[in-house]
């Protein structure tokens, strides 16, 4: 039987013409054949399927708009702004084309010459750790698919080789190109589109060869490319791949040496990104919570509140306010300076040097236009303006004599200002004391704002109005920290959010309508539709009349009270410009704060260290905060004269002054009205809400002139 089956085989074979002898070698080829062909088919299992290739969407970053379009942040896994091929002129693919994979277009994913000099080169060099022989298929197969991996391996090229063919097959060639551009690691982002912003200040579509070769070549190996990095490599890659262009017909060749002389950018283009690190990190945490992983893979576009030209203004001043506080003579704490250069992190909100906060926001609508969490984002992201926990000292007073107005109190009546004792829980006595460490007598309450009088505002806040009263208005206002229901209180002794202030501020500035402070615009997706758009929050919580006659008072602190010489002085704010606000200063120079604002914009200043300890002896809100509050608002409707640039807003109109209002002249020793027995100069013009006037006669005796106040 078995000598049967050998005869029949070899006739078979002398039909087929083939040697006995070769038989065995068949055999084991076509075994080789499907082994191979078994091994090819198996060989990706873990890469890609065909499904997902053609479905593949690259994931973009979602970009955190300033209000007027200017680009300040980008959040996501992969820096990432795709472009169209079709809105690039052409020597931007070509330059890619160029020196990647000159036969792109005639390839099926794999070029057979290529690869024949890749195998080559490795033969030759008895390694496969060589590079080369990618094409640009490839090279978008290794990048999307990281199961592919980046290891310099036959296996990786082989499997480089097969995704590349799935590709070409569900994809056109321009399609891939694009992609590939899209996807491309150029040392500061993905894409030639985030790459054309950070090398040079303008969008791909408007990049010349130069510029389209430069970006060609960091994609070689991007950090030895990188012009800012290695201008010298960068230039040499450049030149060569304009060369490859003139020979390959992509540009003219007379056109040659103009663009091999164009200069490489040198320094990263202005630009508004990283100018607010605070305030983007506050936007990412109302996001994150909001639209999870989309907000790193979407590409949303977020319009927000951030005004520019304020937070650089804001910078700028917070910048001369801490080398003022120190360079102070009795400044003992570490300078920023010795810190600079630091890179890692310091624990928490544990930093050594003075820090600070900075928010300016539109009264009306809550837009935050600028904010400063601290001094160093690197150093610590504790955002001081949004989570640190301080006392206000004299800023909260303004809540007090709100309470009192709103209660029918008039700014004219009057507190002897003389000590004031209160017996603690612990046994111990507690006696205030103001500033001047000396008590002045009776005072108005007009008086005793603009002075920042401690025993007179505890005296109203505690045994006239009420703490609770008091509590219950700062409340209503936006103070939502506990204030505790003590006399201390009434100077600011409870802690509160910087923001809180702010928000509680606002009302003021509105004449009575709470406004909470927001950073966010409107959240569109890829496609530009709007998916959040919030609404300001507004309340009202005063009526208009106690508001005004409360500015009012605030008003006096800015034009005759502690921050008058910085707000006023020569070369601050000219008086057609209406301000009001209030100094804070606390305990032991631990916390200085200056809180104020025009019929239009509202800012808020403080300084102070991590932990609290006095900042200097003598450390004062109207001498080391409301400068830069000053500083500020001088450039917002001044402009800048040292980099000779224009208001960043119109001077706003007044407040208006309602026609409900009533005046009467007073005396400002008793309060009582003004008379015939009483001193001409102790007299003044006060605003009173309806039903709160003074009725009895001063009867005091002596010459002088009548003061009309706003």
């Amino acid at each position: 039987m078995a000598e049967r089956f050998r005869r029949g085989v070899e006739r078979l074979w002398g039909v087929l013409r083939i040697p006995t002898v070769w038989l065995p070698l068949v055999l084991v080829g076509s075994m080789g054949v499907g082994l191979a062909w078994g091994s090819w088919r198996n060989l990706c299992a873990d890469c890609p399927s065909i499904a997902r290739i053609a479905t593949w969407e690259p994931q973009q970053t979602s970009k955190l708009l300033a209000r007027d379009g200017q680009l300040i942040a980008e959040l996501g896994v992969e820096r990432r702004t795709p472009v169209s091929i079709g809105s690039l002129p052409a020597h931007v693919p070509n330059a890619f084309i160029a020196v990647e994979d000159r036969r792109f277009y005639k390839h099926p994913g794999i070029d057979a010459r290529g690869l024949g000099r890749a195998v080559f080169r490795a033969s030759t060099s008895l390694s496969f750790s060589g590079g080369g022989g990618s094409t640009i298929t490839q090279q978008l197969a290794r990048n999307m698919f990281s199961s592919i991996g980046f290891e310099k391996r036959v296996l990786r090229k082989l499997k480089e080789a097969q995704v590349a063919l799935l590709l070409e097959d569900a994809y056109t060639k321009d399609q891939i190109l694009e992609a590939y551009m899209n996807q491309v690691n150029l040392d500061v982002g993905y894409g030639i589109q985030t790459a054309s912003r950070n090398y040079f200040g303008k969008n791909a579509t408007e990049i010349n060869p130069a510029e389209a070769a430069l970006l060609a070549a960091v994609a070689n190996v991007p950090r030895f490319y990188n012009p800012f990095r290695r201008p010298d490599n960068a230039l040499r890659r450049r030149n060569m791949i304009l060369g490859m262009m003139a020979n390959q017909g992509f540009i003219p060749r007379a056109e040659l040496d103009q663009w091999r002389s164009w200069p490489l950018p040198s320094d990263r283009p202005e630009q508004a990104v990283g100018v607010a690190p605070y305030f983007e990190e506050w936007v990412r945490q109302i996001l994150q919570d909001r639209f999870g992983s989309q907000l790193y893979t979407g590409g949303l576009q977020i319009v927000t509140t951030l005004d520019v030209a304020m937070q650089r203004a804001a910078e700028g001043a917070m910048t001369r306010g801490f080398n003022r506080i120190e360079g102070r003579p009795g400044f003992r704490h570490p300078r920023y300076e010795e810190y600079a250069e630091r890179s890692e992190p310091f624990e928490a909100a544990d930093t050594p040097y003075i820090q600070g906060i900075f928010i300016a926001l539109e009264p009306q609508t809550g837009a935050v236009r600028a904010l400063i969490g601290g001094r160093d984002f690197n150093h610590s992201k504790f955002n001081r303006a949004t989570q640190a926990r301080r006392q206000p000292g004299s800023a909260f007073k303004p809540f007090v004599y709100a309470a009192a107005i709103d209660a029918g109190i008039p700014a004219s009546h009057v507190i002897v200002d003389s000590p004031f004792v209160w017996m603690q829980v612990s046994g111990e006595e507690w006696r205030p004391t103001n500033f001047s460490n000396d008590f002045l007598g009776p005072m108005t309450l007009r008086e005793a704002m603009a002075k920042s009088t401690n025993t007179v505002a505890i005296k109203l806040g505690w045994e006239e109005v009420g703490i609770q009263t008091v509590i219950q208005m700062a409340r209503r206002m936006g103070v939502r920290t506990t204030i505790q229901p003590f006399p201390s209180s009434a100077i600011g002794a409870s802690e509160l959010i910087p923001m809180e202030l702010a928000e509680a501020y606002s009302s003021f500035a509105t004449l009575g309508t709470k406004v909470r402070p927001f950073p966010i615009i409107r959240v569109e997706n890829a496609e530009g539709e709007v998916l959040w758009e919030p609404r300001p929050e507004r309340t009202q919580v005063m009526d208009t009349l106690p508001a005004r006659v409360t500015v009012s008072l605030m008003q006096d602190v800015v034009d005759r009270g502690p921050a008058t010489g910085a707000i006023r002085g020569a070369g601050a704010i000219p008086y057609d410009i209406q301000a009001a606000g209030k100094t804070g200063t606390t305990n032991d120079f631990t916390n200085v704060w200056f809180a104020g604002f025009t019929p239009n914009l509202l800012a808020t200043v403080w300084f102070g260290m991590d932990q609290p300890r006095t900042i200097y002896q003598g450390a004062t809100g109207g001498a080391d905060a409301a400068p830069v509050w000053a500083d500020f608002m001088r450039q917002v409707y001044l402009g800048d004269e040292a980099e000779d640039s224009e208001p960043i807003l119109p001077r706003p109109a007044a407040w208006p002054m309602p026609s409900e209002l009533t005046s009467r002249m007073v005396d400002r020793s008793t309060g009582k009205l003004a008379s015939e027995w009483c001193p001409r100069d102790e007299a003044y013009l006060e605003i009173y809400v309806p039903g709160t006037e003074p009725t009895e006669l001063c009867d005091r005796q002596g010459p002088g002139f009548f003061r009309i106040p706003r």
